[in-house]
């Protein structure tokens, strides 16, 4: 669990910054649809910190998983929100309000309920149709990804949200299904391949998020993406549980860190800085 946090510790600070960067090469302008948007953002030096920072969250998440059920570490991973938010009011100078820091201290009750009712990660292993099935989302969500400015203006936000928040769950539910960390077992497993277009997926759909439509709705979208479709498959075809007799505490434990954390969506959008060094709002 302590891995987790640390995992959304480094996401939820990688947000401002990829937020920041996304903004600014929206404002570069440019040709190449959402690749080349996401090529100029890669010039700038927050986008790249934000890289680093979801590398090694990255580590810190598959250690978690080793360890923990999905439906833990997914929670976990939505607190992020919850660091953005603090991130934003400390480094930004986003004001929170009083709902906002109970949002957070809701966030933290419910991952404190996960902590206690949680048990080891489920023993059952995928099936091939499971890894082939997560190959396919990741296909998916990458060419909703690169279709981002074809999508209708109206909803937009809400897709491209969702599309990023299944490439990241595909990322957590592929982590278990990968057994084995040799080079032939890694090549010929459909779950390896899962991992890096789904995880590549998402960072094109999340950025393609940031910069266009609402990213509050964007935002939300991603949390519920990442973590219910994730639990669900973790408990039904990987063999998740909780410690006896506590089920009902991790379930009320999950819904209240991920209520907490879509109340706290609003912080997905950060404020964006010029050039020349003033801060701008984005909105």
């Amino acid at each position: 669990m302590v891995c987790a946090l640390g995992a959304a510790v480094c996401f939820g600070t990688a947000t401002v910054l990829q937020a920041m960067a996304a903004r600014a090469a929206s404002a570069q302008g440019g040709r190449g649809g959402e690749a080349g948007m996401l090529l100029r953002a890669l010039r700038q030096w927050r986008y790249v910190a934000g890289l680093a920072l979801d590398g090694l969250g990255f580590v810190l998440q598959v250690v978690a998983l080793r360890a923990l059920p999905i439906y833990a570490v997914a929670a976990a991973l939505a607190s992020s929100l919850a660091v953005t938010a603090v991130v934003a009011a400390r480094l930004l100078r986003v004001r929170l309000r009083r709902g906002e820091w109970g949002a957070v201290g809701v966030v933290c009750a419910g991952l404190a309920m996960l902590g206690l009712a949680s048990g080891t990660e489920g023993d059952l292993g995928g099936s091939d149709a499971l890894k082939f099935s997560m190959l396919g989302v990741a296909v998916a969500v990458l060419g909703v990804g690169l279709a981002g400015g074809l999508l209708p203006e109206r909803g937009r936000g809400l897709v491209l949200g969702l599309a990023a928040g299944f490439g990241f769950g595909v990322v957590e539910v592929s982590v278990r299904l990968i057994d084995s960390v040799g080079v032939s077992e890694l090549l010929g497993n459909p779950a390896t391949y899962a991992l890096l277009v789904g995880g590549g997926a998402a960072f094109l759909a999340l950025t393609s998020a940031l910069q266009r439509g609402s990213v509050t709705v964007a935002t939300a979208a991603m949390v519920i993406g990442e973590t219910v479709g994730p639990a669900v498959v973790g408990v039904v075809w990987l063999g998740d549980r909780t410690r006896e007799g506590l089920g009902w505490l991790a379930v009320l434990g999950f819904v209240v860190a991920v209520v907490g954390a879509l109340a706290l969506a609003r912080f997905g959008e950060a404020p964006v800085v010029s050039d020349g060094g003033e801060r701008v709002a984005v909105r």
